[in-house]
């Protein structure tokens, strides 16, 4: 099923642009060795996502993910299916969401900046790959038909309701101003020509449901296609959360530095990028609501039933020989909070550098392990930075997004923001609470589990930085820590992976006669530094009396 015309050498990987559409996309990845083939069987309902899940649930480093293409998929009922099924294809890890990008990890922040400031609107073509085949009418009902006949996951066997729709553009239209819409929404099969749909209503609504407020006003339908398999670039619009009147299509063009083709559907009036693996047609009823879930959610708990919208399938169409896209999303880190985390960092950096003018902020992290970056943002800043400064950052993140920024955290660029236990130290010494901990009220209580009451949250702040000179990290120094490394290589122990800090480094208090002891001590001359120490014994103190409170500070 995988187009191998479109497979590009690696030498060509840094100069190739985005791919043009997913197959492409998949080639590449094989090419440069980061796309996993599964012949065996697998079933769809019971071991296709919980195989995916391991790499991120189990103690993988992040570029020893892959993605996945099962080609010989099942189902519970003994099923096979033609169509293949990529997981971890998009955003297994930041590779790979940059072999979608076309270009390297650390260009990405940037693009997204530019393409958001220079859209480029789409084209549109009278005939594409997503409409060789087309299924409509009595085609879409009974078994094994319409929806049926996609290899669709069970995303969390054991609690989800039904095979969902994860990696999913949802394209509407602004009924009024035709404004399109594209969004990442989750629909569940419900019937072979039936699906609920969530555009989620929190915080404003997402732009699907800001459409559907509108139609529902008019009480007419509302057009809906759901397209699988699109570019990357294409794919990657929908978690950005742009602003609702903004053409997300217009900025994928910006992001593949030419326009996106597309194509009107078979039955509905939306265009859809012309390219793309499978859409799926259909009308979303204005008025009935039916349940929808339960579903496990990024944010690390199931979500239970909702009413949520109801989408009539009118078609169903695809290549004719496509590739069906699922991510893995839930508890994270997942491909969802991959494809959020790798732009979103830059956009914060660049909005509290660039918009805000706050000095010394270096770096932007959005912890991800569990708490689904949005809650818990960590900001690393320079030596020295004014008070005032940090303080700013912390404001500035918290209130960037409505959904980001519950609990920000500074430390200073000695710490490293990716390692929890670092930032654990830094809290636990160069904190206090007193001050430097403030509490805002009002805050939306954003993206959760709805179990038990609902009301207002609040926001964290901490200055968690280095507020005036420390004594050295009490690990051996970097030399000696990077000669005994080799000899446990050579020893053939166990590959180590260490995370900073793993050597011990000076903070500002220290004094050259302490290297002097420290020298002498490696070289076995300890004894000397114990002769002059004995010289020094004083009389009429106590135990623990800083010797600098007697001496004066020794330089």
């Amino acid at each position: 099923m995988l187009d191998k015309a479109n497979k590009t050498p690696p030498s060509a990987q840094q100069t190739a642009g985005p791919p043009q559409d997913f197959q492409q996309h998949l080639a590449r990845l094989e090419a440069r060795g980061l796309l996993t083939r599964i012949d065996r069987p697998i079933n769809k309902d019971t071991e296709l996502h919980p195989l995916a899940r391991w790499q991120f649930q189990g103690g993988l480093a992040e570029n020893e993910r892959r993605a996945f293409l099962f080609t010989h998929v099942v189902d519970s009922a003994g099923r096979r299916y033609d169509m293949p099924v990529a997981v971890g294809a998009l955003a297994a890890s930041a590779d790979i969401y940059a072999v979608g990008m076309g270009r390297a990890v650390e260009e990405i922040g940037a693009a997204w900046t530019d393409a958001i400031a220079h859209p480029i609107p789409s084209v549109r073509v009278s005939s594409a790959p997503c409409q060789e085949v087309v299924v409509t009418g009595d085609a879409l009902r009974g078994p094994g038909r319409g929806l049926m006949a996609l290899p669709v996951p069970v995303s969390t066997p054991g609690f989800d309701a039904a095979p969902y729709l994860t990696a999913t553009l949802a394209v509407t239209h602004d009924p009024e101003t035709g404004v399109r819409n594209m969004g990442t929404y989750r629909a569940q099969l419900k019937a072979s020509d039936r699906l609920g749909v969530r555009m989620a209503a929190r915080i404003g609504g997402a732009g699907g449901y800001q459409h559907w407020l509108k139609h529902r006003k008019r009480k007419t339908p509302m057009p809906c296609a759901i397209v699988i398999g699109a570019a990357p670039v294409v794919v990657f619009t929908g978690p950005q959360k742009l602003a609702l009147d903004f053409d997300e299509m217009a900025v994928a063009g910006a992001l593949a530095g030419a326009p996106i083709r597309t194509v009107k559907c078979v039955t509905i009036d939306c265009e859809v990028p012309a390219d793309a693996e499978i859409v799926i047609e259909g009308l979303i009823d204005p008025e009935l609501l039916e349940p929808e879930g339960p579903f496990g959610e990024s944010h690390g708990h199931v979500a239970l039933e909702d009413f949520n919208m109801s989408m009539q399938v009118t078609a169903i169409t695809h290549k004719r020989a496509p590739v069906f896209v699922s991510i893995i999303s839930q508890v994270t880190p997942s491909e969802s909070s991959v494809i959020k985390r790798v732009a979103y960092e830059p956009v914060f950096l660049s909005h509290l550098r660039d918009q805000l003018s706050i000095k010394g902020i270096k770096r932007v992290v959005l912890h991800e392990p569990l708490t689904n970056i949005r809650p818990v943002i960590f900001l690393q800043f320079a030596p020295g930075v004014p008070r005032t400064e940090v303080w700013r950052g912390l404001q500035g993140a918290a209130t960037l997004k409505a959904d980001c920024g519950k609990i920000v955290i500074a430390v200073s660029d000695d710490i490293d923001p990716t390692n929890t236990d670092a930032v654990f130290w830094s809290l636990a010494y160069r904190s206090n609470p007193i001050e430097d901990v403030h509490i805002a009220p009002h805050r939306s209580a954003g993206h959760g589990p709805k179990s038990g009451p609902r009301s207002e949250e609040s926001t964290l702040l901490i200055d968690a930085t280095l507020k005036h000179v420390a004594p050295p990290l009490a690990l051996p120094g970097r030399e000696f820590m990077e000669h005994a490394k080799t000899i446990w290589q050579e020893l053939q122990l166990p590959a180590l992976a260490p995370q900073p800090p793993w050597h011990g480094y000076s903070l500002g208090d220290w004094s050259a006669s302490w290297d002097v002891y420290a020298e002498r001590a490696v070289a076995g001359q300890w004894e000397q530094s114990g002769a002059e120490t004995f010289a020094r014994r004083r009389g009429g103190l106590i135990p623990e009396t800083p010797v600098r409170e007697v001496e004066g500070k020794k330089g």
